[in-house]
């Protein structure tokens, strides 16, 4: 069932919220112990909002599409009374006294929290194995990592435990698990959701974002959290748009870039293929398919490395001295960070802008582009390295390839699963565009799901 279908279903009296949340926190208690999907569980405060969510609705208050749904958030998210970890040990007593503004926004839309998703420790990362709170598991297959770091938002959502979770996306942690775990994730543009509320990785990377079952339920979500928000320096004034496509939704005419460098290098063929084939399901829908060539993305990913290591440390740096409380993967990448000269750091920010200007001029070719998300399919737990065309390579590096650059420019980038792999893993692609055209985006997605049913997916019996 997805958003819209679960929404008319509780409107028509078919289900109540209490209900479906039951459902919820029953499969949340069923699965947590194989796939490790929560931090925290929230069933008392999520039974008690259900039951007033119901309640509204008998008295005429409607929120919305969102009104009565079970939701969970990645625990960045600070909740008011609620343990909030940042899946970090220095944390792990940490209760905020205030909800994030897209906590706040979700509540006042009508949403169920569920509870809090386990992720990577400190968001730092794309396997979600967490030596905290423990390893976080694909709900596709439990031995594959559900990448990172938003592992417990996209393995709680592909298991059917909550029709949404929110993730955080510096370098790719929304599209990599919405990748790995067969769903729908959207990395808005900067600046379009607030960050107010949201225990930071890095200042000008982070991107808050919904993982979905649906195209159409991510247009639902993103359209509830977006907007300005005066508490957060870098949230956006540009308005709010309607963001959900219609059910006949058209592309005739659209022009969809498909990169001649690049993104398809070092691609499993499996993963090529499909991706080509959805560029192939557009063109038929009436887009016109354009070759284009990009900048130097391999060079906007060592820029967005630099300015990672860099402000991440900052943002740690009066917590390292406690360096037994970190885990060791974080702990190197922390400790790399102290090493970048200044110099380093502001002439990456300097090339960022040069590269943005250069990045525009794709635009004048192409309304969006469509590529794939990540080379391979998810890795087995413990693997860090892939194979791919009979060459290895680091399995944390080629997983954020074809994403990370993305978040330096700070363009919108839509993830749509696009098959399944002979592995039966999920296969993912990525649309992404300009500035604040996430409603193109949306309308791209939707329609490729419509005419390839990928949406129509069963969650595993894990």
């Amino acid at each position: 069932m997805t958003i819209l279908e679960a929404a008319a279903a509780i409107r028509a009296k078919k289900v109540s919220s209490a209900e479906l949340t039951a459902e919820s926190l029953s499969g949340i208690a069923r699965l947590q112990p194989r796939l490790n999907a929560f931090i925290t569980v929230t069933e008392e405060r999520a039974q008690e909002r259900a039951r007033r969510t119901d309640e509204e609705l008998k008295r005429g208050i409607d929120r919305g599409p969102l009104h009565g749904i079970p939701i969970a958030v990645k625990d960045v998210y600070c909740m008011r009374g609620v343990r909030t970890t940042c899946g970090s040990k220095l944390f792990e007593n940490h209760v905020p006294d205030r909800d994030a503004a897209v906590v706040e926004r979700l509540e006042a839309a009508g949403a169920v929290i569920t509870g809090k998703a386990n992720m990577h420790e400190l968001a730092y990362g794309i396997t979600s194995s967490n030596p905290h709170f423990g390893f976080v598991r694909n709900a596709r297959n439990p031995e594959h990592i559900p990448g990172g770091s938003s592992g417990g938002s996209g393995s709680a959502v592909a298991a059917g435990m909550v029709f949404m979770a929110m993730g955080s996306d510096t370098g790719g942690s929304i599209r990599i698990p919405a990748s790995f775990c067969g769903t729908v994730g959207i990395k808005p543009t900067f600046g379009r959701v607030s960050r107010y509320g949201v225990m930071p990785l890095d200042f000008s990377l982070d991107h808050m974002g919904p993982l979905t079952r649906t195209v159409r339920d991510a247009a639902i979500c993103l359209g509830a959290i977006a907007g300005h928000d005066p508490r957060d320096e870098t949230s956006s004034r540009q308005p709010v748009p309607g963001f959900l496509p219609p059910g006949q939704v058209s592309i005739q005419g659209l022009r969809i870039g498909i990169p001649e460098n690049f993104y398809f290098e070092r691609v499993d063929p499996e993963v090529e293929a499909a991706v080509r084939r959805m560029a192939s399901a557009a063109a038929n829908l009436g887009a016109t398919l354009v070759p284009v060539r990009v900048p130097d993305i391999r060079e906007l990913n060592v820029i967005a490395r630099v300015i990672l290591l860099a402000e991440a440390s900052a943002a740690m740096e009066k917590y390292l001295s406690r360096r037994e409380n970190f885990g060791a993967d974080v702990l190197s990448l922390l400790d790399q960070g102290r090493l970048i000269p200044a110099t380093d750091y502001v002439n990456a920010q300097r090339l960022r802008r040069v590269k943005q200007q250069e990045f525009r001029r794709i635009w004048r070719q192409a309304d969006c582009l469509l590529t794939p998300c990540t080379p391979t399919p998810a890795p087995k737990i413990g693997q860090t390295t892939i194979t791919i065309a009979g060459e290895s390579e680091d399995a944390r590096l080629a997983s954020t390839r074809l994403v990370r650059a993305i978040n330096l420019l700070g363009l919108p980038a839509l993830a749509v699963p696009c098959g399944v792999h002979t592995s039966g893993l999920p296969m993912g692609m990525q649309l992404i565009g300009r500035p604040f055209t996430e409603p193109l985006l949306f309308r791209v997605g939707a329609a490729l799901e419509d005419v390839t049913g990928f949406d129509k997916r069963v969650p595993p019996e894990c």
